[in-house]
């Protein structure tokens, strides 16, 4: 992880377009050259994020997630700004459009609500604990592959995932109302999910 002085910092984000803030401020900015800088706060004085930064669990897990064939951005560097107390990690965005957009927009499809079946059975299968598994965070790309985004939160067991895992998974899939409406709608993702991965989730 680089250490960059603020002026090192103001020169990175020169001319960048903030695609995301809270009230503590920037959270995600696209740079002048197209990649993106995810800027992550300590929340809590005592963490693991003190010895373990979100930044660096970012850029870890896009390792593991490649590794394993499942599209994810592609982590140029990690950064540590004493100046303005944020860790960030700069990365290539995945390519596409994400689940929640897509619905949103209305350009909803046939065979969706199976394709994310089969997706998070594979996540699963593969021992892919996200815990921030929601639409928002499931990306396809313009060929029609699914991939991840967001990607701090993450944990990769050397096995599939225990059947209570999987249904805590999947009931953080369901958490958003808008979300839950839509994979409710039908049993398309339930029965895609049953037949790939073969376990009850």
């Amino acid at each position: 992880m680089q250490t960059l002085s603020h002026d090192a910092y103001l020169a990175l984000r020169a001319d960048a377009t903030v695609l995301e803030r809270d009230l503590h401020g920037d959270k995600v900015l696209q740079l002048a050259d197209g990649s993106y800088l995810k800027l992550f706060r300590r929340k809590r004085l005592i963490s693991s994020a003190a010895w373990y930064p979100y930044a660096q669990r970012f850029a870890d897990n896009a390792l593991i997630l490649q590794a394993r064939g499942i599209p994810c951005p592609v982590v140029g560097a990690t950064y540590r700004i004493p100046a303005i107390k944020r860790d960030a990690v700069r990365y290539a965005p995945l390519e596409g459009k994400c689940l929640r957009q897509i619905i949103r927009d209305g350009e909803d499809r046939s065979g969706l609500r199976a394709l994310l079946g089969r997706f998070v059975a594979r996540l699963h299968a593969d021992g892919i604990y996200f815990r921030s598994l929601h639409l928002g965070n499931i990306v396809l790309s313009p060929a029609g592959a699914p991939g991840l985004i967001d990607i701090a939160d993450l944990r990769a067991r050397h096995g599939p995932l225990s059947p209570y895992l999987r249904r805590r998974n999947m009931q953080q899939l369901h958490k958003d109302p808008a979300d839950h409406a839509w994979l409710d709608a039908s049993s398309e993702v339930e029965d895609a999910y049953r037949a790939a991965g073969g376990r009850q989730p």
